[in-house]
């Protein structure tokens, strides 16, 4: 029988001796106090071609996550959905793209570079930004470095980050980890974050879950901000 605290996505890929290893970093996972939902470029680009095989779309279209961004769509509704009702603070990141900040100077990975249309960067239909939402700009992985994230959380009272998005391995890792870093408590939800590679998908979450966030699935999620939905209406 797997332990509950190790029953997710890696479970194919992380051998027994290894989870031993890991085995004193067990503990209780929850969302935490105050908190808010973080979504990380949740931008067109990555759904480009289409839901196929990324293997199938990488030479036409090499930023896209394909078939791995169109199965995290319809959880990272529920998500949504469920912050809303919660009342929860929404945070959005997407490229910076303005031409005064010079995007082609810095970028958010160290990869070759190709010439990408801004209106990529728009924020996906079926995740659009509402009245209130705050949308942040960035040039680096991390949705905190070089961004006033921190300072809109920190007016908000906000305590926790609950994490979806794009990529595991990129921009979620790094700003999950910058979020522990700066002291908020840290939830990734495994089925609303997603990547061009598994492997990459798997290990990340395997090493975030034990090291700097709690990786739970979409229904503890949608549970617990549904009990935080409840205490804010009774």
């Amino acid at each position: 029988m797997v332990d509950a605290f190790e029953d997710h996505c890696w479970q194919d890929i992380v051998p027994a001796e290894v989870l031993e290893i890991y085995k004193h970093y067990q503990r209780d996972t929850f969302i935490g106090p105050a908190p808010a939902l973080l979504a990380i470029d949740l931008y067109d680009l990555a759904y480009e071609g289409g839901p196929k095989p990324v293997a199938e779309l990488v030479g036409t279209y090499p930023s896209s996550c394909g078939i791995n961004a169109y199965n995290a769509i319809t959880p990272t509704q529920k998500l949504f959905a469920a912050a809303r009702a919660a009342g929860l603070p929404i945070f959005y990141t997407t490229m910076d793209t303005r031409p005064t900040s010079r995007p082609g100077k810095v970028s958010a990975t160290n990869r070759r570079k190709v010439r990408i249309d801004d209106a990529a960067y728009n924020i996906r239909a079926e995740f659009a930004p509402e009245p209130g939402d705050v949308v942040i700009t960035k040039q680096r992985a991390s949705a905190f470095y070089g961004s006033p994230l921190a300072a809109h959380m920190l007016q908000l009272g906000v305590r926790s980050v609950i994490v979806c998005g794009e990529s595991t391995s990129g921009c979620v890792r790094a700003s999950a980890v910058d979020a522990y870093s700066l002291g908020f408590h840290v939830s990734v939800i495994e089925e609303c974050v997603f990547d061009r590679s598994m492997l990459s998908h798997k290990v990340n979450l395997f090493d975030l879950h034990h090291k700097y966030a709690d990786v739970l699935h979409i229904e503890q999620a949608v549970s617990e901000l549904g009990t935080l939905a409840a205490a804010k209406t009774a």
